[in-house]
């Protein structure tokens, strides 16, 4: 049977910020904001942006709905940085003539054009992660399963 001091070793290192995984996905979420800041600049995006930006461009003509699911935002969330991203001139926001409760979301000319200039950043986060293809890609679908079971989890 562990002694009582044993058990309280275990659990001191339990609790130690260094063991804890929701602080190293916090830590490292943090460097790759911090990349992206840099990257995004010069397309003068923020992070929460380029993503919706990449939603788009992987399928123009979304409801805000859609690009919520994709991006696991709510529409509260989501309308503030649509409205600055229209005011920008990189979409358009439109009441659907089917439905006029949604909202399709279009990208205009700038939006689309937008999308050559941004061709380069996944190779530059990819060159500062210095690790194999096969590494970021094993990591992508551990946090993509991980992500699910929290999700199911909560």
């Amino acid at each position: 049977m562990p002694s009582a001091s044993a058990s309280t070793k275990s659990t001191k290192s339990l609790l130690q910020l260094d063991n804890q995984l929701c602080f190293a996905l916090y830590s490292a979420n943090l460097a790759m904001h911090k990349l992206y800041r840099g990257l995004l600049e010069r397309l003068d995006l923020t992070y929460p942006q380029y993503l919706v930006m990449l939603v788009l461009w992987e399928g123009d003509g979304l409801t805000v709905s859609e690009i919520g699911q994709r991006l696991n935002l709510d529409s509260a969330t989501l309308t503030p940085l649509l409205k600055r991203l229209e005011g920008a001139d990189l979409l358009t926001r439109a009441r659907s003539a089917q439905d006029e409760r949604q909202v399709i979301i279009s990208l205009t000319r700038s939006g689309r054009s937008l999308r050559s200039k941004a061709e380069t950043i996944p190779e530059q986060v990819f060159c500062a992660a210095a690790c194999e293809l096969d590494e970021l890609v094993q990591l992508k679908d551990q946090l993509e399963r991980l992500r699910g079971n929290l999700g199911k989890s909560a």
